[in-house]
């Protein structure tokens, strides 16, 4: 049976991370992102379909690209940080479960019906963002997820070539600068948004 975590790691997954604006100098090797997306493999999707589909900035070149279609705020905050992601989700995703999900024909839940594979695929991929979000800052990273871009315009330059798959949201990524952040916005009690019956 596991034990809760001790009070450190609720500070560094939760308590005290923070949405970051920048970042400090210091890179982030292709290592780092391939463990981040060995941790948020790991989390639950439904059937296991795993429709996130990401795409890591990780030079200077591509982080251009991107900015040039995000709001002005975001422009800087992307160019600047080490790393940007793109949290993509494949409709398509169904093409991969006899793999991915192979005790059950969970393909044909999903083949004639597309409308239900875009509603799997945002919610499925949403969830898989925020795995990508805890994974980083299990690993000492910080992000800064944002949704403030043109998503077509993401999807024709960055998934052209698979219009099936669709930009969910875009991140940025590295040591966060405390400098960068305002004030933590309020977080309500319980009572507040939940209902217990």
């Amino acid at each position: 049976m596991n034990s809760p975590l001790g009070q450190a790691a609720l500070d560094q997954l939760f308590l005290e991370a923070r949405t970051y604006n920048g970042y400090h100098d210091k890179p982030v090797s292709v290592e780092q992102l391939h463990a981040i997306w060995d941790l948020m493999k790991m989390g639950p999707t439904s059937a296991n379909m795993l429709p996130s589909r990401l795409i890591w900035c990780h030079s200077q070149e591509s982080r251009d690209r991107l900015a040039a279609l995000t709001s002005a705020a975001n422009q800087k905050k992307v160019r600047k940080a080490p790393v940007a992601v793109i949290i993509g989700m494949d409709e398509n995703f169904h093409e991969y479960l006899p793999e991915l999900f192979p005790h059950a024909d969970a393909k044909s839940w999903f083949a004639g019906d597309p409308e239900a594979r875009k509603t799997h695929a945002l919610r499925n991929s949403s969830l898989q963002g925020a795995y990508f979000i805890m994974a980083a800052r299990a690993l000492g990273l910080d992000t800064g997820p944002m949704s403030g871009f043109d998503q077509a315009a993401v999807d024709k330059e960055f998934f052209g070539d698979e219009p099936h798959i669709k930009s969910n949201f875009i991140s940025t990524l590295g040591y966060g600068d405390p400098a960068t952040i305002f004030d933590r916005s309020p977080r309500p009690a319980f009572e507040k948004f939940n209902s217990l019956i």
